[in-house]
């Protein structure tokens, strides 16, 4: 018996002329975790909580901005031919780690304008980053993107995840899954130890992010179909690697170099 997919819409609500889209509540609620945790955390690093609204209120719009560039500048040559797709993120065609350079880029400049001691920030920054992530991996479900291999069945994984990922005519590996898990063991593993390790140096859980997506992503996006190339370079691994390398590096400074949390 074929199987029949029941995929779930992109636009999650429609008010007269105006579309809500899936990818787009997964996006702000992540944001918006991302923004409580960091609020509650930061009078423990003694910065003023009012300094992480300020922050996302200006790091948020930029970040989108960051993901979208960053996706059409490795996809230029279709983009080149369809500039009125280029603003359309919406429709999917995003690049985390556009985002990630666009927001690490501000935060510099803002911790040095506030006189914010920028590991301090970063710190209390990184487990609203790996749950954002952990959210924003399902926008790129209800998309259809960010999808791995043919596989044979998903008879593992719940119906609503199957159908979804019943595409042209074949299941798909579930990176986008894959992904959205390692980022969220990261943001469990954050908030069971950071007070608790007493070895622990400021800037030592921006390096473990560092370390714990680089490894996460450098395996995931070996699975996908959709990597962004360039020749026949997957982008993101090597970025990935980076990545690893400097938490490392990071942290081997770290503990010759900072103070303790």
């Amino acid at each position: 018996m074929k199987f029949l997919s029941m995929t779930i819409p992109k636009i999650a609500l429609k008010l007269g002329p105006f579309q809500i889209h899936w990818y787009a509540i997964f996006i702000v609620v992540g944001a918006i975790l991302a923004v409580w945790l960091a609020y509650r955390e930061a009078p423990k690093k003694k910065i003023d909580p009012e300094a992480v609204i300020d922050f996302i209120l200006i790091t948020f719009p930029i970040g989108l901005i960051g993901v979208r560039i960053y996706y059409v500048a490795f996809q230029w040559s279709y983009y080149s031919l369809h500039p009125s797709e280029i603003i359309a993120l919406w429709d999917g065609g995003g690049a985390i780690y556009g985002g990630l350079i666009a927001g690490f880029v501000t935060l510099l400049i803002f911790c040095y304008y506030k006189m914010i001691d920028t590991r301090d920030f970063l710190d209390i920054s990184i487990p609203g980053v790996f749950l954002a992530q952990a959210f924003g991996r399902w926008g790129n479900f209800v998309n259809q993107e960010a999808y791995g291999k043919i596989v044979n069945n998903l008879n593992y994984l719940p119906s609503f995840i199957k159908n979804q990922m019943f595409i042209e005519g074949h299941f798909r590996q579930p990176t986008f899954l894959f992904e959205s898990i390692g980022t969220f063991s990261g943001f469990v593993l954050i908030i069971i130890f950071r007070h608790r390790l007493k070895f622990l140096k400021s800037g030592d859980i921006f390096a473990f992010y560092l370390v714990w997506y680089g490894i996460v992503r450098y395996v995931v996006e070996g699975m996908r179909t959709d990597s962004l190339m360039w020749g026949s370079i997957r982008v993101s691994q090597w970025f990935s690697l980076i990545l690893v390398v400097a938490g490392v590096i990071l942290i081997a400074f770290n503990h010759k170099m900072s103070r303790k949390i």
